[in-house]
C-alpha cells in the first residue's frame, strides 16, 4: 500500500499539516498496534479523530506489510540456500545404504503426489462450479428456443404432463423443508457447499476492522478515507445489512430485516448446488423456482475489480449494484479476504453469530471501535433477548404442525429434539400464565414484573432437566428455525401458489394453512396506554422460532452472568420473558482473545475506569496490555468557559435531587438563572433536562409562573420533539431562527432549545458556532435506581468487582452512567478550532472532586465552581464581551 504525496510531515502521511495533538494521537495509536495492545483513545469532536485513526492505522498497516514481505524474502533466500545444501547432502549421501536412499526418494515422491492431488482437487472444484454456471445459462437459452419452436401438439403434451411435473416439484420443495438426518450430538457437520467454497477462498490478509454505530457514520468515515493520502491505494470493503444494501425488489419490499434475511437465504438455496441444477434441467417452462438474479459467482466477480480498486461508501455501492445488476451483499464473501480495511456496523462485529455469518476472521487482526462511549450498553443490548407470549405460542403451534406433517420422515434424533423444543416452549408459555393450544389474546393475566436468576427460572418453567447446550447445538446443526420459517411461508400461502390450474383439482390449505389463517385473522384488543408498542413485530409472523433459539441460547450463560425478567400484562399475548445480560465482558472476551490489537475510541470516553475494569480486565486482559490516551481540544483555553453553579440569583442553593427538584422554589430558581443567561448569551442556548417527565413538569410550572414569557422576549423557544420524524424539522427551524436573529436588531438574540439528556439531540447533533453558544445542564441525570435491571447490575458488580477508593463498584456505576450522559450532552457545543461556548452545570453536586474528575479531559482543567451567582454571571458576561470585541477587531 503506497501513499500519495501529502502536506503532512514526519512518518504519518496527512492531507495537511496535522495539529500537535493529532501527531500525538497517531504516535500512540501506532505504538498500540505495533505492540498488540488494547487501547482506550479519547479525542474530542473537532480534533480530526477520524482522519487521525485512518492515517495512523493505515501507516502501521503499510509498515507491517512491508515488514512481512521482507521476512518472506528472507525465508525464500534461506530456502534456496537450504536447497543447495540438500543437493550437496545428496551427493555426500551416495555412499549411504540403498534402502535409506530409496526411503527418502519414495517419501519425496509421495509428498509431491499428495500436493498434486490437492491442487487437482481444487482445480476440479473450480471447473465444476464454473461449468455449473455455464450449464444454467445454456439451459435457459435452449429451453427458450425450444419453447418458441415447438408446435401446438407438443405444447398440449407439455400441458398434460404439467400436473405430474408439478407433483414432483411439490415433493422436491417438501424435501427441502425437512431437517437433515441428525444421528449424534458429537458428530461433525457434513461439509456443505459453502464450506467447499471456503476451501477455494483466498487467505485473509492482515486487515483493520473499523466499526461505528450507524450507516451514516460509516459512510462519513469512508469519505474521510477517500480524502486521505491512502484513498487511492487502500482496498476497502463496507459491510452492512440487507436493508441498506439489497437491490432485489422482491426482497426489499419485505421491509423487516428478519424476513429479508430468510427470503434471501431461500433464493440462494434455490440457486446453488448440483441438486438445484438437476431440478432446473428437469423442470418444464413456467415452473422455475425463484432465484436471485443479482447474485452468483460470475456476477459478483464482475464487481470485484472495481470494488477493490476504488474506495466507495454505502450509497455509492448501492448505486454501483443497480448499474451492474450485482448484489453487493453476496459479493463481499469474495471481496473480504483481500480487503485491507473493512468498515462495518457495531452489531455485525460484536455479535458472534453475525460475525461468523459475514465471513469475518479476527485471528491476528486489528479492530477499531469508534464512537465507543456506549460500548458496554451496546454489548448488553445486543445479547439481551425478549420473547413475547404470542411469539412463544406461534412457535409451538408451527412446530407442532411441522412435526405432524413430517413425523414419518424424520429420524429418531430429530423427533427427540423437536419434542424437547416443544416441551420447553410449553414450559415458557405456562410461566407467563398461558396454555399452549389456547388463543394468547383471550387468556387474561395479572400485570406485574418478576426478576429471577437463570437457574430459578429454569426450575420455575420446569425445564431444568433439559440439556439446553445440546438443544442449542441441534438448532445450529439442523437449521430447524430456518426450515420452519420456510415451511410456514410455503403453507401459509398455500391457497395461492398451490393452485396451478383451474382444470385440475385445486389443493386446499391443509391443517397448518387453515390454523395460521385463523390465527392471523384473530382480532386483537387495543393495547393499554402503558404498553403501546407491545404489538407483535412484523418479522415474527414468519419465524418466531429464531427469536426462541436466541433466547434459549442466552439461557446457557452462567447463572451469575444474567437474569430473566418476566413481564406480565393484561393478556398472555403481550406478556414476555427477557434475558438480561449482566456481564458484557462475557461476549467481548472472544474478540479480545483473537485480535492482535483492539482500539476503543471516542470523543468522550470518561469515565475510563468503567471500560478498563468492567469490560477489559473482566474479560481477562492483563493490565500491562491496556494503554490509555486522551488529548486536549484544538481550541485555545480561552474559548471554553465551564462553570459549576451552586446557587441561583436569589441565593437559593441549587441541588436538583429527586426529593427537591419538584419544589416550586427550585423550579423558579432555575427559571431565574436561565432568564439571566438569555440576556447576555448571543445566538443559541441549549438547555438539557434529566428526563422527559421532568421537562414537562418544569415547563408547565414556568408557563403558569410567566417564566416562559420572559424567556421568549429575548429568544424564540423550541422544544425537542418526541417523534424522531420531527427532529430535522425542529432543528432546521431553530437554526434558521438563530441565523436570522443575529445582528438584525429585532430584539431577539437567538433561540432557546429545550432538550433531554439521552434524548434525540444529546448525541450525534452538532450545535456549532452560534447554534450552541451556551449549554445548560439542569441537575444530574442519574438513572432510575429503582429499576430491577439496574438493581441486579449493581448487585452483580458489588459481588464480582473489587471496591475502589472505598466506593462500591455499584455506586460507581450509577455515577458513571450519569456522567457519561452529561459528557455526551455538553459535548454538542464546541465542534471546531475556532468555535467557542460556555457550559453551565446547574447543581452543586457537580463541584465534588470525584465528579469533576469524570468530566472530559478538555473541559476538566478549565472548570470553575461558583458559590455566588454574581461572580458566575460576571465571568460569563465578560467571556462573551471579549469574544464580541475580538470579532469586531478582526
Amino acid at each position: 500500500m503506497e501513499e500519495s504525496p501529502t502536506a503532512g510531515s514526519g512518518r504519518f502521511p496527512f492531507p495537511f499539516q496535522p495539529y500537535t495533538i493529532q501527531e500525538q494521537f497517531m504516535e500512540a495509536l501506532y505504538a498500540a498496534l505495533d505492540q498488540g495492545k488494547v487501547g482506550i483513545f479519547e479525542s474530542p469532536t473537532g480534533t480530526g479523530k477520524s482522519l487521525s485513526l485512518i492515517c495512523g492505522a493505515l501507516t502501521w498497516l503499510r509498515d507491517f506489510e512491508t515488514k512481512m514481505k521482507q521476512e518472506a524474502c528472507q525465508l525464500l533466500l534461506e530456502e534456496e540456500k537450504g536447497a543447495v545444501t540438500e543437493t550437496e547432502g545428496r551427493s555426500r549421501a551416495a555412499a549411504e545404504p540403498d534402502w535409506v536412499s530409496d526411503f527418502i526418494q519414495k517419501k519425496a515422491q509421495r509428498d509431491e503426489v499428495s500436493k498434486m492431488k490437492d491442487e487437482e482437487l481444487k482445480r476440479r472444484r473450480r471447473d465444476e462450479r464454473l461449468q455449473m454456471i455455464r450449464q444454467n445459462v445454456q439451459l435457459k437459452y435452449v429451453m427458450k428456443r425450444k419453447c418458441e419452436d415447438e408446435d401446438e401438439e407438443a405444447h398440449k403434451l407439455l400441458q398434460e404432463s404439467l400436473s405430474v411435473n408439478e407433483e414432483e416439484e411439490h415433493n422436491e420443495e417438501e424435501a427441502g423443508l425437512i431437517v437433515a438426518d441428525y444421528e449424534s450430538d458429537d458428530e461433525a457437520t457434513p461439509k456443505s457447499r459453502v464450506e467447499d467454497e471456503d476451501d477455494l477462498e483466498e487467505e485473509h490478509v492482515t486487515k483493520i476492522y473499523y466499526c461505528s454505530r450507524t450507516h451514516s457514520q460509516l459512510a462519513q468515515f469512508v469519505r474521510e478515507v477517500q480524502k486521505s493520502p491512502f484513498g487511492s491505494s487502500v482496498r476497502v470493503v463496507s459491510l452492512g445489512s440487507r436493508q441498506n444494501l439489497c437491490i432485489n425488489p422482491e426482497v426489499q419490499r419485505l421491509g423487516s430485516i428478519q424476513l429479508m434475511n430468510e427470503r434471501c437465504m431461500e433464493l440462494q438455496k434455490n440457486k446453488h448446488g448440483k441438486e438445484a441444477v438437476q431440478r432446473e434441467q428437469k423442470r418444464p417452462r413456467g415452473v422455475a423456482k425463484a432465484t436471485c438474479r443479482f447474485s452468483g459467482y460470475e456476477v459478483t466477480m464482475a464487481m470485484r475489480d472495481k470494488l477493490l480498486t476504488e474506495v466507495q461508501d454505502i450509497e455509492q455501492l448501492v448505486e454501483l449494484g443497480h448499474k451492474t445488476h450485482t448484489c453487493y451483499t453476496h459479493a463481499t464473501h469474495t471481496h473480504l479476504p483481500a480487503a485491507q480495511l473493512v468498515v462495518l456496523p457495531y452489531q455485525t462485529l460484536l455479535h458472534g453469530v453475525m460475525r461468523r455469518a459475514s465471513g469475518i476472521q479476527l485471528q491476528g487482526q486489528v479492530v477499531i471501535i469508534d464512537e465507543a462511549h456506549n460500548l458496554t450498553d451496546t454489548l448488553t443490548a445486543i445479547h439481551s433477548v425478549e420473547v413475547t407470549g404470542v411469539q412463544l405460542c406461534k412457535a409451538h403451534s408451527q412446530l407442532t404442525q411441522y412435526l405432524s406433517r413430517y413425523r414419518t420422515r424424520l429420524k429418531a434424533k430429530n423427533l427427540m429434539y423437536i419434542k424437547q423444543i416443544l416441551f420447553v416452549l410449553e414450559g415458557l408459555v405456562n410461566t407467563l400464565g398461558g396454555k399452549v393450544g389456547e388463543n394468547p389474546n383471550s387468556r387474561r393475566t395479572e400485570p406485574g414484573t418478576e426478576l429471577q436468576t437463570i437457574n430459578d427460572f429454569l426450575f420455575r418453567a420446569q425445564i431444568d432437566n433439559i440439556n439446553l447446550f445440546k438443544v442449542q447445538r441441534y438448532f445450529e446443526k439442523s437449521s430447524i428455525s430456518r426450515k420452519l420459517g420456510s415451511f410456514v411461508e410455503h403453507y401459509d400461502g398455500a391457497a395461492v401458489h398451490l393452485h396451478a390450474s383451474s382444470s385440475r383439482e385445486k389443493r386446499r390449505p391443509d391443517g397448518l394453512g387453515l390454523f395460521l389463517q385463523s390465527l392471523h385473522a384473530e382480532p386483537r384488543p387495543v393495547p393499554s396506554q402503558d404498553h403501546k408498542g407491545a404489538e407483535e413485530e412484523p418479522h415474527t409472523r414468519s419465524s418466531p422460532m429464531m427469536l426462541v433459539e436466541s433466547f434459549l441460547s442466552a439461557l446457557t450463560s452462567a447463572n451469575k452472568d444474567g437474569r430473566v425478567v418476566i413481564q406480565r400484562h393484561e393478556c398472555v399475548a403481550r406478556c414476555s420473558v427477557r434475558f438480561l445480560l449482566l456481564n458484557a465482558a462475557l461476549h467481548f472476551a472472544e474478540l479480545l482473545k483473537d485480535c492482535r490489537s483492539v482500539i476503543i475510541a471516542g470523543g468522550t470516553m470518561q469515565p475510563v475506569a468503567e471500560f478498563r475494569d468492567h469490560l477489559l480486565i473482566s474479560a481477562g486482559v492483563q493490565k500491562e496490555r491496556i494503554t490509555e490516551f486522551s488529548c486536549g481540544h484544538v481550541i485555545p483555553p480561552e474559548n471554553i468557559l465551564p462553570i459549576v453553579l451552586c446557587v441561583g440569583p436569589s441565593g437559593q442553593e441549587l441541588e436538583f435531587t429527586f426529593q427537591t427538584r419538584d419544589t416550586p422554589k427550585m423550579m423558579e430558581e432555575a427559571g431565574r438563572v436561565l432568564c439571566n443567561l438569555c440576556h447576555i448569551v448571543p445566538g443559541g442556548v441549549v438547555c438539557f433536562f434529566p428526563s422527559y417527565e421532568y421537562e414537562e413538569r418544569i415547563l408547565g410550572h414556568w408557563q403558569s409562573s410567566g417564566v416562559l414569557q420572559r424567556l421568549s422576549v429575548k429568544k424564540k423557544i423550541f422544544q425537542e420533539p418526541k417523534k424522531a420524524s420531527r427532529v430535522d424539522q425542529v432543528l432546521s427551524e431553530y437554526s434558521r431562527c438563530v441565523k436570522l436573529s443575529i445582528g438584525t436588531g429585532s430584539g431577539l438574540t437567538g433561540g432557546l432549545l429545550f432538550s433531554v439528556v439521552g434524548g434525540k439531540m444529546s448525541e450525534g447533533i452538532n450545535f456549532s458556532d452560534d447554534l450552541g453558544r451556551c449549554v445548560v445542564m439542569v441537575g444530574m441525570p442519574y438513572p432510575n435506581i429503582k429499576s430491577p435491571e439496574l438493581q441486579e447490575k449493581i448487585s452483580y458488580l458489588n459481588k464480582n468487582m473489587p471496591h475502589v477508593d472505598g466506593r462500591s463498584p455499584g455506586s460507581s456505576l450509577v455515577e458513571n452512567l450519569c456522567m457519561k450522559a452529561v459528557n455526551q450532552s455538553i459535548g454538542r457545543a464546541i465542534r471546531h478550532r475556532g468555535d467557542y461556548a460556555c457550559v453551565v452545570l446547574l447543581d452543586r453536586r457537580f463541584s465534588r472532586t470525584a465528579t469533576l474528575q469524570k468530566l472530559p479531559g478538555w473541559i476538566r482543567p478549565h472548570a470553575r465552581t461558583h458559590s455566588s451567582f454574581g461572580t458566575a454571571f460576571a465571568s460569563i458576561r465578560r467571556f462573551f464581551l471579549e469574544k464580541k470585541t475580538k470579532q469586531q477587531e478582526s
